[in-house]
């Protein structure tokens, strides 16, 4: 499996009989990650921590570049998670911002591949199911460079929603695509992949990938966990001595509930919006309710005239810690965010998804969540912890796929 365009240096060299092409093997291996929304962040942030541990291997070193495509341009939807996170600054900033779908993915796509031109990196890395994620991979796939989709197989079999489009276009652009969960893996072998390593179940390491060695006209797809995980065992040590959320908002633990609400596909809607703030108005009834709100929700709820009762207060959005620690002090979440779904799973908090589907069907299984149209007043979670979402070392994983299939390559 080829994973660099440019893999090889080449320097002329004349003999009696013409000119002789001298291969030199790449020592180096280059991998740009496409970033632009929140979601993406806290996803590159563990990837960005596994590099570093191996980056600077004497054997095939790794370089890292970051792009960063504007997408959420506000601070604290953005810069605000580079410093929590702790992660390298953006070696790119493109400030393409916000607007109609077409226009911000093609400007994602025009100025991607004006830096990968440049660039040369040897694999894209793409995160979950953005308008970043579609316009880097379409961009990567135009100059045949490799593509690692993180969080590769996700359906919500919901046409209308932006992001299932996003993520069924990248995964059929992809190279390498890195599955979260075993239902994902096994949606790709529906539409037609067919390298696909351990037969989708979760692959702790990436000596799994030994005897496979597709093509780059076949996609390799491997189940290796969930990044989110890595992130949240990380995080709840670093929210626990730095997260004063709590005391800013004198809250007390177990006597609140948090709400999130961003998507396009209930801000966009007015009757899907008014029917969801009903839904919250009454499920939360007398119980106080901290609700970060995203700017196109705060922009979307200034022009209708259903409003959140008074129980429900609006702040600013949270920095990730500062999230997490509100998130597993609560005694509810209610929200639309597919990560935010996970995170109430694993810190055991009951969740109400407001949406028609999800596409984290397993949190479903346990009983932790719940969607908004089935919800009858309680939780009835499994006392049964099935890892799902892998083992905490999915960012090791990943990086150890990518370095082991560039090593091969170019060994």
């Amino acid at each position: 499996m080829k994973l660099a365009g440019q893999g090889e240096c080449e320097e002329p060299s004349r003999t009696p009989r013409g000119p002789r092409r001298i291969r030199h093997k790449k020592v180096s291996m280059k991998i740009a990650h496409i970033v632009g929304a929140r979601p993406q962040f806290v996803k590159f942030a563990p990837v960005s921590w596994a590099i570093e541990k191996m980056k600077d291997t004497p054997i095939s070193p790794i370089k890292n570049l970051v792009i960063h495509t504007g997408q959420h341009y506000d601070y604290a939807m953005s810069e605000i998670f580079f410093k929590d996170l702790e992660i390298q600054d953006p070696d790119y900033h493109l400030g393409v911002g916000s607007g109609p779908h077409g226009m911000q993915t093609g400007m994602i796509i025009q100025k991607v591949e004006e830096i990968l031109t440049d660039q040369h990196p040897d694999v894209v890395v793409v995160y979950g199911d953005t308008n970043s994620t579609l316009g880097g991979a379409l961009a990567a796939v135009k100059l045949h460079i490799p593509i690692g989709h993180v969080e590769a197989g996700l359906r919500s079999f919901n046409k209308r929603m932006p992001e299932e489009v996003n993520r069924v276009l990248t995964d059929h652009v992809s190279t390498v695509l890195f599955c979260p969960t075993e239902i994902a893996a096994e949606n790709l072998h529906r539409e037609g992949f067919r390298e696909i390593v351990n037969d989708g179940k979760y692959t702790p390491n990436s000596q799994k990938l030994k005897g496979c060695q597709p093509e780059i006209s076949t996609p390799l797809v491997i189940n290796v966990g969930d990044v989110m995980y890595d992130l949240m065992i990380r995080a709840l040590e670093m929210a626990r001595g730095r997260s004063s959320v709590l005391k800013d908002h004198n809250l007390e633990g177990g006597k609140y509930y948090v709400l999130t609400l961003h998507r396009a596909e209930n801000t966009d809607d007015e009757q899907r919006l008014e029917k969801i703030i009903s839904f919250v108005n009454e499920v939360a009834a007398g119980i106080p309710v901290i609700f970060p709100v995203h700017p196109r929700t705060r922009k979307a709820l200034a022009q209708i005239r259903n409003k959140f009762v008074a129980n429900i207060r609006m702040i600013d959005p949270l920095g990730y810690f500062d999230m997490v620690w509100l998130a597993g002090k609560s005694a509810l979440i209610l929200t639309d965010s597919g990560g935010l779904q996970k995170e109430a799973y694993w810190l055991k908090v009951p969740c109400i998804t407001l949406r028609e589907e999800t596409e984290w069907v397993e949190t479903v299984k346990s009983g932790w969540n719940v969607l908004y149209r089935n919800y009858a007043g309680a939780h009835y979670p499994s006392h049964e912890d099935e890892p799902f979402y892998g083992d905490g070392k999915t960012a090791e994983i990943i990086v150890s796929a990518l370095k082991e299939l560039f090593d091969r390559e170019n060994g």
